[in-house]
């Protein structure tokens, strides 16, 4: 007969068990769910969908974060994804980033520039850095009327490109010491190539002269790296911008809500209202 020692093991264990299998399923079952509705979209707007989104996310079970961003792995996805996309075929493209690897950022950008079908980019929330070049690729881009698009000017390691160079400009050659010569050095030509490739993403979409004057002041430092540019700013600038975001893409976004934390720091009731029940009450 069993003693009640050994029965409480037994039921910890299959408890402990249990919980190392309830986040797989749980995944799976959310994977599921996503590739659904991006196959409805797919199926209304005779597209092929493609999403970049990333978000803080919850490590196994020992619940750690980590931040994700633009890279080669993403870059490798994404090529493969247009590569078995038909030339005819329209490319609808969700992006939510806070950016990533420069090169990784311009392969998947070119690759979209290249593609024969219209190339739309939605961002529903933000596509900074890397995520607008690879926005600026699209015969047009859909913003809700509150995301956010951002500069495009290298980064040195922790500091702007553009920070960098004018230290020369501020100070005594000969009072400068090597290492920041040589971050000067890599500073200018980071610029260069930069504004060279916006420039050829441009190009097709405005005049020369345009394209020029845009390209010098996304990638020259004429804000800081995080400073939002907002819908109407994006237009201003001459980019090709409205605000027709489709309903299924909200709805997909709210598949990658970031982990639950113990402590929510925002809260609300997830219904949308009507204006006529909100004067009601």
């Amino acid at each position: 007969m069993m003693d009640i020692g050994t029965f409480i093991f037994q039921i910890f264990w299959m408890l402990f068990v249990l919980s190392m299998f309830v986040p797989f399923l749980r995944s799976f079952n959310l994977k599921g769910t996503r590739m659904a509705m991006i196959r409805d979209l797919e199926n209304k707007r005779k597209s092929r969908v493609i999403t970049l989104i990333h978000r803080q996310e919850a490590m196994s079970f020992f619940g750690l974060k980590m931040n994700r961003f633009i890279d080669i792995e993403d870059s490798e996805e994404v090529l493969r994804a247009i590569k078995m996309t038909p030339d005819d075929m329209p490319i609808d493209f969700i992006i939510h980033t806070p950016g990533g690897l420069v090169l990784a950022a311009e392969q998947i950008a070119r690759a979209l520039k290249n593609h024969k079908g219209k190339v739309t980019v939605f961002v529903p929330h933000y596509a900074m850095s890397g995520g607008t070049l690879i926005a600026l690729s699209a015969d047009e881009i859909v913003m809700d009327e509150n995301a956010v698009l951002g500069p495009l000017d290298p980064q040195i390691g922790q500091y702007p490109a553009a920070s960098i160079l004018s230290v020369l400009e501020r100070k005594d050659k000969n009072s400068i010491d090597d290492e920041t010569m040589i971050l000067a050095d890599i500073s200018k030509k980071a610029i260069e190539q930069m504004k060279k490739f916006v420039r050829e993403l441009l190009v097709e979409k405005m005049d020369e002269e345009k394209a020029e004057e845009l390209a010098n002041k996304l990638c020259t430092g004429t804000w800081t790296h995080d400073y939002p540019i907002t819908i109407e700013e994006a237009q201003e600038l001459g980019l090709k911008v409205n605000s027709n975001m489709p309903e299924e893409i909200y709805s997909l976004m709210n598949l990658y809500k970031q982990t639950e934390q113990r402590r929510p720091s925002v809260q609300y009731i997830p219904l949308p209202y009507r204006k006529s029940e909100k004067n009601n009450d």
